[in-house]
This record gives structure tokens, sequence and C-alpha cells, in this order.
């Protein structure tokens, strides 16, 4: 009676881990299917690939511009901020050339290398730009992207998503992959094991 008892909890609990197993690999498919669809298409369309050195040539504040926080956005979402236009000298190839900060800035404003995101207090926009003039202006050599084919003439600063980031993004979801397949696997030696005790 003891014994069957055993045999029962023992099933239970392989079935539990198993379930476990399978629902760690299925969420990790899940999130692979996710990175997929949203952060590698970002990372293989960029043309920014290639890491060099740029020198400020000047940075400077315009007027305020007009921008939205998205294409076919509302009136409401339109906000105003200082437009701040940095050039640079590129070394790879000694060229004078704009600095955005990441390739999405080009596609928000390619008249600005930053846009803010949307605030009620002008002021403190105003005073962030301000701050990041006065830095390109202390610090002028930086390393910077270019696009080695050509393509686009000007720089960025930093990649959305970077050879490390994707790396990283990609981490969880083997860790879990991973993890799944070995319950899996010790659970079906566990069963193989019980198996042969019982034939024996």
């Amino acid at each position: 009676m003891l014994g069957k008892k055993l045999v029962t909890a023992q099933k239970r609990g392989e079935t539990r881990a198993l379930c476990l197993g399978l629902g760690m690999v299925a969420c990790s498919m899940m999130m692979y299917f996710f990175i997929g669809i949203t952060i590698v298409p970002f990372y293989t369309n960029s043309v920014w690939t290639t890491e060099t050195v740029c020198k400020v040539l000047k940075a400077n504040i315009k007027d305020k511009v007009f921008c939205p926080n998205n294409e076919g956005s509302e009136d409401e979402e339109i906000f105003p901020y200082p437009c701040l236009q940095v050039w640079v000298n590129l070394t790879a190839s000694g060229q004078e050339v704009m600095l955005y900060q990441t390739e999405d800035t080009l596609e928000k404003n390619p008249k600005c290398s930053y846009v803010p995101d949307k605030l009620e207090n002008s002021k403190e926009v105003k005073a962030r730009i301000e701050t990041i003039a006065s830095n390109f202006k202390k610090y002028q050599i930086f390393p910077c992207y270019y696009d080695p084919g050509g393509t686009q003439t000007n720089v960025i600063l930093s990649r959305l998503y970077p050879s490390k980031g994707l790396l990283f993004a990609f981490l969880w979801p083997t860790l879990m992959f991973t993890g799944g397949c070995l319950i899996i696997v010790l659970v079906k030696i566990s069963q193989y094991v019980s198996v042969l005790s019982a034939w024996q």
C-alpha cells in the first residue's frame, strides 16, 4: 500500500516537472518570436554598423521647431523644442557630417541632432538641450557610428540595439529554453530508471 502511494506521488511529481519544462520551452519560444519581430528588424535594418571617431566642429542651438512623437499623431502630441545641430568631422573619411543621437532621431526630425521626449515643462527641455550642447563643446572627440556603404552620409552617437544588447536580449530565452530542456531530460531519465527498476 505504501509502495503504491510512493509510486503515485512520484508520477505526480514527474508530471508537474514535465509540465514545468514544457512551459519553460514554450515561453522561451514565444520570447524568441517576440524578439524576432521587434528588436531584430531594427538591428538588421540599421546601416550605421561601423564604429569610428568623430570630432565636433560646431554645436548650435537653432530656433524652436515642432515635432510629433509619431507620424500621423494628433496636434496635442506635437510639441516645440530648441533644435540642436551638431556637425562633426568623420575620421574615417574626413567629411563634415551631421550627428544624430540614434537611428530613431533621424526618422523623427532630420533637422535636429537630438529630439527630446514630450515633457510638460519646456524649461526643463531647454536646459537639457543646453547641457547636451555644452557637453559636446567640452568633450569634442568621441566614438560614433557611420554607414560604410555610403547610403547615409550622416553619423549617429549610439545604436538603439547594439550587438551586445541583441545578445543580452537572446540570453534570457536561451537560459529558459536550456533549463526547460534539462528538466524534460531529467524527467525522462527518471521515468526510464523507474521502469527499468520495476522490470527487474
